[in-house]
């Protein structure tokens, strides 16, 4: 059957226009669960990419979002030069009133079906209890307690990583990487932006913050004397970098128009709306954008670690501060190419994939 035959908008449409290796649609009955797994490189290793519960309007917008996530570890653990390929999975459901051990037991199984060619950790909506769960079906898990052998909670990594491309896009944007007293608006405060507010306090930049979480908000409103804004008034603030650490897309029509700031650079994924269109935006208005699956990588580096049995918490921090460089490599060759900086990102990731690819087969 020619590809001709699907609709641009049917599941193997969609599918086929993103390149997967594999998409996984899981159903049981008994526990409710709804899940999509998507794999969708396998060229540098198995895939891995974090589990995300969320209530999605539609089945249409769920595997959308998983497609778009799954392409996004991809090119991020290539960037991040590790030996992973991209995956990403999502539950339907209401995070805070549809969990139970059954369900995530129940997706476990569903990993373990795969053999390997998917690991699955945390995201949005997903806590160690509940990967505690699904590794109880499957040893495809990372990101695991540190009581149970694992890494434990990755976002202090994370957060460190952008704050490395946030610095690295500041000595490109001001001649100096130092961020003290620049204005930093930081959409989204759980734990990696909690985190990235910590670094950008204790180096004296001056910080505002929204959140829907009123109790995130007062707690780092509290603990690091950050501003707190409305947020839907977050991208009308005079600042200097704007810092997106909650879900994607807020980098749009309405919010270009809105912002006032010299650099983008934060930790939530898939950040353009429309990675053509607002990244060349982006370089229109002399916006630097540090691509997220760049600067957010920190993560899935010190998931990696686990993943090789190799585990220690500096050599992750060790990895990460390489983002610095790559940064600042990108947007050089930004410059050069006189193309915008998320396409040179994905360049970079693309010719390590393509070189590895000489080497071997997919997973």
């Amino acid at each position: 059957m020619s590809e001709a035959t699907f609709q641009e908008g049917s599941v193997f449409g969609q599918v086929m226009k993103s390149e997967h290796e594999q998409v996984v649609f899981c159903y049981d009955k008994a526990t409710g669960l709804k899940a999509i797994i998507a794999v969708h490189n396998t060229v540098l290793g198995p895939a891995a990419g974090g589990t995300r519960m969320w209530m999605y309007k539609n089945e249409a917008e769920a595997l959308n979002d998983v497609l778009r996530l799954s392409r996004g570890m991809t090119l991020k653990n290539s960037v991040a030069g590790i030996n992973l390929g991209g995956g990403k999975a999502i539950i339907i459901g209401n995070s805070r009133t549809d969990k139970s051990e059954a369900l995530f037991r129940s997706f476990g199984k569903y990993v373990n079906s795969l053999s390997g060619k998917y690991i699955t950790a945390e995201d949005v909506g997903i806590g160690p209890a509940d990967m505690e769960y699904v590794s109880m079906e499957t040893d495809y898990v990372s990101g695991l307690p540190e009581s149970m052998g694992g890494g434990g909670d990755p976002s202090p990594v994370t957060a460190y990583g952008v704050y490395l491309g946030m610095k690295a896009s500041a000595k490109k944007a001001y001649g100096s990487d130092s961020l003290e007293g620049k204005k930093v608006s930081v959409q989204g405060v759980g734990h990696v932006g909690a985190y990235l507010v910590e670094q950008l306090t204790k180096e004296n930049a001056q910080v505002f913050v929204a959140d829907i979480n009123e109790d995130n908000l007062k707690a780092v409103s509290d603990k690091f004397g950050a501003t707190v804004v409305d947020k839907d008034k977050i991208y009308d603030l005079d600042v200097d970098i704007y810092a997106p650490c909650a879900l994607g897309a807020t980098v749009n029509d309405d919010t270009l128009g809105r912002l006032k700031c010299d650099i983008i650079a934060g930790a939530a994924n898939n950040q353009l709306k429309d990675e053509n269109i607002h990244a060349d935006a982006c370089k229109q208005k002399n916006i630097i954008y540090a691509p997220d699956f760049l600067i957010n990588s920190g993560g899935i580096i010190n998931v990696y670690y686990e993943i090789i049995k190799n585990y220690n918490r500096e050599r992750a921090f060790a990895h990460t501060e390489k983002i610095y460089d790559t940064t600042a490599e990108l947007l050089k060759k930004a410059d050069e190419e006189n193309i915008n900086t998320h396409e040179a990102a994905i360049r970079i990731a693309l010719k390590r994939i393509e070189d590895m690819g000489r080497l071997k087969t997919t997973f």
